[in-house]
């Protein structure tokens, strides 16, 4: 008989030694005023797989699984004042280092088929934005408009585990370029990307590093065609394939060097897509496949704000929203090994609602995530009397 809660079984996948090396290593616990790294990262793990809307909610939740909490690795439930004062001294580097530990520690097991261009062997990385609106009143150092606050999250995704190996949170005013000229890829990787990263220089400079890069071409490019390609009949959907030269004064000087546009006509869109690459020997489709493939950051966006705490934040200052950031993808990396290992089939959003239902429930996880339902026999009940 299990006596062990579902949220215990959970806690337990995350390797004890990698998070105190991580404690000794950024000294998390000094001056911890009662509240040490284990149960300030408890509480936000449960605000998270729980959606607790504030403090008090964390705090409370808690304490009403008193039986539990010495399992938990707690002593006590920790109160909202030691919580808030945590969320705002405690480094959040802790928790983002804690991240990709645990990211390398999972990885492996978290590969899954890719979906487009699967005959690419190749590393591919999509890289986009996010915004998330926040009160300006309370968040002041979040500026976004002259009455509107906001956040903004970088993210780069592996495409193969679906899971982000790049954060970094701005203000919402920063755009997207500054922190990409910032960013390096190893070279061979492919990089995925929407048009607000079109910038001609560091284009050239991802070339230059080995780097190949779809993207789309912006409206507004003065180009020169140097050479088209006839294209597959039976790929009805690719309109064209040129070689072409940026044939501005400033873009020229910016990226002097051929590159190469696939014109597609999605049956969804009304106006056809223009990709812009500096891959010259994948098929036209391929490349085409490679920007669909581009959807799965903006399907991750979604999972973490609708299953998760990260629309709204139960601190104020940027130190607290970037512990709940980095809890919140630790969630989500839990989450999403658990789904990827169970024998039953779970959508994401079952997966977490169930869950959150049965957070405290007694009962094996593994057994509970292959089989979640209690099989129930069809016969009716035999209730006819026999007479002899």
């Amino acid at each position: 008989m299990i006596k062990v809660s579902l949220f215990n079984q959970i806690l337990q996948l995350i390797p004890r030694d990698i998070f105190n090396k991580l404690v000794s290593k950024h000294s998390s616990d000094k001056h911890s005023k009662g509240l040490n790294s284990w149960t300030h990262f408890v509480s936000m793990m449960f605000c998270h797989l729980s959606k607790s809307s504030s403090l008090r909610e964390i705090s409370t939740g808690l304490l009403s699984a008193t039986g539990n909490l010495s399992h938990l690795g707690v002593s006590r439930s920790p109160c909202r004042s030691s919580l808030s004062y945590m969320n705002k001294q405690r480094d959040a580097t802790f928790f983002k280092d804690l991240y990709f530990c645990l990211y390398d520690h999972f990885a492996p097991s978290l590969g899954v088929k890719r979906n487009y261009a699967r005959g690419i062997k190749k590393k591919v990385y999509i890289m986009d934005a996010t915004v998330i609106p926040l009160c300006l009143s309370l968040f002041d150092w979040a500026k976004f408009r002259s009455r509107k606050g906001a956040v903004k999250l970088h993210t780069i995704l592996d495409y193969d585990t679906r899971l982000p190996v790049f954060m970094d949170m701005t203000d919402g005013k920063t755009h997207e370029i500054n922190v990409a000229r910032e960013t390096s890829f190893p070279s061979g990787s492919v990089l995925l990307m929407d048009k607000a990263y079109v910038d001609y220089a560091w284009l050239n400079v991802l070339d230059s590093t080995g780097v190949f890069f779809v993207t789309r071409l912006k409206d507004n490019a003065d180009i020169e065609v140097i050479e088209s390609y006839i294209t597959d009949v039976n790929q009805t959907h690719i309109l064209a394939d040129q070689d072409i030269v940026l044939a501005g004064y400033k873009a020229s000087e910016n990226y002097p060097k051929a590159l190469r546009i696939v014109t597609v006509q999605e049956p969804d869109m009304d106006k056809p897509l223009i990709f812009l690459t500096n891959q010259t020997s994948w098929t036209a489709d391929t490349i085409a496949q490679l920007y669909r493939s581009r959807w799965q950051i903006e399907s991750f966006f979604k999972d973490i704000k609708q299953h998760l705490k990260i629309k709204t934040f139960i601190g104020t200052s940027s130190n607290a929203v970037l512990i709940q950031v980095w809890t919140a993808l630790i969630s989500i990396l839990l989450l999403k090994y658990l789904k990827t290992k169970a024998k039953y089939k779970w959508h994401l959003s079952n997966l977490v609602g169930f869950l959150r239902i049965n957070l405290f429930v007694k009962i094996d996880l593994w057994l509970w995530l292959n089989q979640p339902f209690i099989k129930q026999s069809n016969a009716p009940p035999n209730t006819q009397l026999k007479i002899f």
